[in-house]
C-alpha cells in the first residue's frame, strides 16, 4: 500500500506544462501581416506552430506563428502537408504582448494560389 501512495505522490509532483489563454500571451489590438517563406512546421498538440523567414531592408527575421490544435485545423480543412518548408505564405496575425517575433495566426494565405485558410485561432471573436 505504501508503494502505491509513493507512486501517486510522485505522479502528482511532476509539473505539467501550462496552457495559457490567448489574452495572456497576445495583444488583440496588435495586428500584423507577414509574408515570408516557411522554415519549419510543428504539427502537434496543444497548438500547431510554423516558423517563417521574413525579409525586409534590414535583414531576415524568423517568426513563430501559433495556430489552433491539430483537430481544429483539420476541421478547417488543414492536414500535415497543407503548408510545407519552402512555401511562401501571407499571414494575418496578432502579435505577442512581449514584442517578440511570435504571433497567433488568424489566417494563412498561400502566396502561389491565393488560397486563404483559417488558422483555428484561440483568439475567439477577432476585432476588425
Amino acid at each position: 500500500m505504501k508503494r502505491y501512495a509513493l507512486l501517486i505522490a510522485i505522479v502528482f509532483a511532476v509539473p505539467l506544462p501550462a496552457h495559457h489563454s490567448f489574452a495572456a500571451e497576445y495583444d488583440a489590438n496588435k495586428r500584423v501581416s507577414l509574408k515570408g517563406i516557411v522554415t519549419k512546421v510543428d504539427w502537434m498538440n496543444p497548438h500547431v506552430y510554423f516558423y517563417m523567414d521574413i525579409t525586409d531592408d534590414k535583414g531576415i527575421y524568423n517568426w513563430a506563428l501559433e495556430m489552433g490544435p491539430p483537430a481544429g485545423l483539420q476541421k478547417a480543412g488543414w492536414n500535415k502537408n497543407t503548408i510545407k518548408i519552402g512555401d511562401e505564405v501571407i499571414v494575418d496575425a496578432t502579435r505577442a504582448k512581449d514584442g517578440s517575433r511570435q504571433a497567433n495566426a488568424r489566417s494563412v494565405t498561400m502566396a502561389s494560389t491565393g488560397q486563404k485558410l483559417g488558422a483555428a485561432s484561440s483568439q475567439g471573436k477577432t476585432p476588425d
